[in-house]
């Protein structure tokens, strides 16, 4: 690690600390340089693959993006930020333990179901209708009654 005060490139770790919930260690270094301390925080670098969306082009994976058709899909739902972060987190491991440079966007957004489907029947059959395109009323009542009909999503009602 170089220092930020000298440039010279030998430092020396005082004390180390976890941070963040043990996700990010927290190192105080001295530089036997100039003699000058400094704080660095080392995190794990984990690289998402990119999206191949419908029409074949590709791009980078955004989180922004996940998180927006998500809330979208849960607006006005008795849903907390907690949950939410959970599913957003569980669908951004599940890309990463998919172990492709590249995935599907359908992946995604069957992962996405999938979670809205534990989440909230409502959300789950708002983002269906968008992403399926449904054509019809039929199209709603199939899916309505596919999920009525589903054992464990049977716990909460629409």
């Amino acid at each position: 690690m170089h220092c930020p005060f000298c440039n010279a490139q030998e430092t020396k770790v005082n004390d180390s600390r976890l941070v963040a919930n043990g996700d990010q260690v927290r190192r105080r270094r001295e530089c036997l340089t100039c003699g000058e301390r400094f704080t660095t925080y080392e995190t794990v670098e984990l690289v998402m693959p990119r999206v191949v969306k419908r029409d074949g082009s590709r791009e980078v994976f955004e989180d922004d993006k996940l998180r927006a058709g998500l809330q979208q899909a849960l607006q006005k739902r008795p849903v907390d930020t907690e949950a939410l972060e959970a599913a957003l987190a569980n669908i951004r491991q599940q890309c990463r333990a998919s172990g492709e440079r590249e995935v599907d966007s359908l992946f995604i957004g069957e992962l996405v179901m999938q979670q809205l489907k534990k989440l909230d029947q409502v959300a789950y059959i708002r983002f269906a209708s968008v992403y399926r395109q449904f054509k019809d009323l039929e199209e709603f009542r199939a899916e309505i009654d596919q999920l009525a009909s589903d054992p464990a999503a049977a716990k909460k009602s629409i």
